[in-house]
């Protein structure tokens, strides 16, 4: 889709200049969300006037901050300060600043320099983001890695990760050298990278061996969630949410956008507009009913039935676990993943290590060997993560590579992928 059709026949019919204006003036879209209990970066100080630049007692601010114009666009004209140093702040490029460079920072703001039309502006300053641990390696300069979702008629239709690179100095903005990662709306996982800078699809993080694709976004739902809320009360039919992921508080919205770029499509490598054709018109009230919608049409999974939970852990094949058996005692072994089997079933050998005990009861199992009496024991596994209490058969597996299986009565919790080959982990 095109900047034409974009701005004809989905901008200028569902966002009113009311709403525009409401989300080009970030100070009014933070305390709106805020009234309404949704989660945003907190507000460290305004400044209005030379007066408040003047006045402000700046040993009050933590080492990380971030300044920024109240009506910017593009990313312009934010200063994201990452901590101290000894003649001021250092930025996320790595170049220090003195107190007298931010003031003149923040007086460029008021002279509309950064802002929509050049009109005049106020600046604010927000709490720095701490970097989730999951972006540890896709970031550059202490910059933060952000999630747009497009929203339309409340329904998530496309999203994208943006990551900082040295080209960009640490922003995560595309058109200035960030990188665009596309994200399958119903799993939350990535799929393809698109370098704007360099015009071409990337396979890994610039400079290092770091894979793009397969990235699990964590809170995906709760993402999807905030962005169509935002939808709700912003009045803004057709818009782009930012989202930020602090290290410890989780979500947060940076900005909602009113122009939503086009890059988002190239990051997916998918046509938005027949996405929005898709949506457009249907029956829409709740935000949990249009995140369900938008993970059903645009995922690479059904979450048609409400029961289905598409944040379980995935299973390969083959997994690490932990079999634990009387008075803690525990072995951690590699089990086969098999969905073919309805109990879980151990060797002697483990049985023995764990102390299991007398047999809770006996089951007559048929198999292709005939017919035989097999003792069931309760203990307990740990399984990505996850312990739960179950029942499993003691079988004799000295000649079976794996010391156990996982049957399909205790694969309730997770989903299987069965494309990964059975690899023992290491």
């Amino acid at each position: 889709m095109g900047m034409n059709a974009r701005n004809l026949q989905f901008i200028r019919p569902n966002n009113s200049r009311r709403a525009i204006r409401l989300a080009d003036d970030k100070l009014a879209t933070k305390r709106l969300l805020q009234r309404k209990k949704i989660p945003t970066i907190p507000l460290l100080a305004v400044f209005d006037d030379y007066y408040d630049v003047e006045e402000f007692d700046w040993t009050r601010l933590p080492t990380g901050f971030a300044v920024k114009p109240n009506q910017g666009f593009g990313g312009e004209g934010i200063w994201v300060i990452r901590g101290r140093a000894k003649s001021g702040w250092r930025l996320g490029d790595g170049s220090v600043v003195t107190l007298d460079m931010i003031k003149n920072h923040i007086y460029d703001i008021f002279e509309g320099n950064y802002s929509l039309g050049n009109v005049a502006d106020v600046a604010y300053i927000e709490e720095k983001v701490r970097l989730h641990k999951i972006f540890k390696k896709l970031t550059y300069g202490g910059g933060i890695p952000d999630i747009r979702v497009l929203v339309y008629n409340m329904i998530p239709v496309m999203a994208m990760l943006r990551l900082p690179t040295a080209d960009s100095k640490g922003t995560a903005n595309l058109h200035q050298g960030g990188i665009g990662v596309g994200i399958d709306v119903g799993t939350g996982i990535t799929t393809k990278a698109f370098w704007r800078l360099k015009g071409k699809m990337i396979k890994r993080y610039p400079g290092t061996k770091q894979k793009l694709h397969g990235i699990k976004i964590p809170f995906w739902k709760e993402i999807l969630e905030i962005s169509s809320r935002c939808q709700k009360v912003s009045g803004l039919g057709y818009l782009g949410v930012d989202i930020v992921l602090d290290g410890k508080k989780g979500p947060g919205v940076l900005e909602l956008n009113a122009r939503p770029g086009m890059g988002i499509q190239l990051a997916n490598m998918e046509p938005l507009k027949s996405r929005l054709l898709r949506v457009e018109g249907l029956p829409v009230m709740e935000p949990e009913k249009a995140v369900r919608l938008g993970r059903e049409l645009f995922g690479n999974i059904s979450v048609k039935k409400k029961k289905v939970d598409v944040e379980k852990p995935v299973l390969r094949m083959t997994e690490k676990v932990i079999l634990i058996g009387r008075d803690n005692k525990k072995i951690k072994t590699v089990a086969k993943i098999d969905t073919g089997a309805y109990r879980t079933a151990i060797c002697k050998s483990a049985a023995r290590k764990l102390h299991l005990g007398e047999p809770v009861r006996k089951k007559y199992v048929q198999s292709a060997l005939g017919g035989e009496w097999r003792d069931i024991y309760t203990m307990e596994i740990v399984l990505k993560k996850i312990r739960y209490k179950t029942e499993v058969f003691v079988t004799d597996r000295k000649n079976l590579k794996y010391d156990a299986i996982i049957g399909r009565r205790d694969l309730k919790r997770f989903l299987v992928d069965p494309s990964v080959g059975m690899k023992k982990n290491k």
